[in-house]
């Protein structure tokens, strides 16, 4: 009887972790995803000079300061909409100062990653409002991260047009 125990719970122990991460399987997707993009937000940030926060390709876009403190002021929003909070920072489009402006950016990444930290399957299926529309709160996980894949893309050309190496594109010592 004791083997018969001890087998079921050695099946127990050794299913129970699939069980934990399959719980929380779309959490930990939406974490993985924009776990990937913060870094190179966070390093184009610190990368580019500080002379080129005011570039602009042509007169109609967004300066590359703009663009990261749109990006900053989207994550403090967006995922505050997915924690049902307010935003506790905002407004930094209209700055212009690099280490401003990457602070904003790294807190704002920060704060994602504590929401984020702070939902499960469960809890990220909750609706939330998000532009007048009903959406779980991991989709709206979701969309945060796509905004920001979107303005990666945006900050890649920037970078490209001034010679200017991209995280993503870097290659890693060997």
């Amino acid at each position: 009887m004791r083997q018969i125990q001890a087998g079921t719970a050695a099946v127990l122990f050794s299913i129970l972790p699939a069980t934990v991460f399959a719980q929380s399987a779309y959490t930990n997707a939406a974490k993985t995803q924009f776990g990937m993009i913060k870094a190179n937000l966070s390093k184009t940030a610190a990368k580019v000079p500080e002379e080129l926060y005011s570039f602009k390709p042509t007169p109609e876009v967004r300066s590359f300061s703009e663009l990261i403190g749109h990006v900053a002021d989207a994550n403090f929003m967006i995922c505050a909409i997915a924690a049902g909070e307010q935003a506790p920072q905002g407004g930094f489009e209209k700055k212009t100062a690099k280490a401003e402006l990457a602070k904003a950016l790294d807190d704002s990444i920060a704060y994602c990653d504590r929401v984020i930290a702070g939902l499960d399957d469960a809890k990220g299926a909750a609706m939330v409002k998000l532009f007048g529309m009903d959406m779980p709160k991991l989709s709206v996980i979701d969309f945060n991260t796509a905004h920001c894949n979107e303005h990666y893309g945006n900050l890649v050309t920037y970078m490209r047009l001034k010679g200017i190496v991209p995280p993503s594109s870097e290659r890693s010592a060997r």
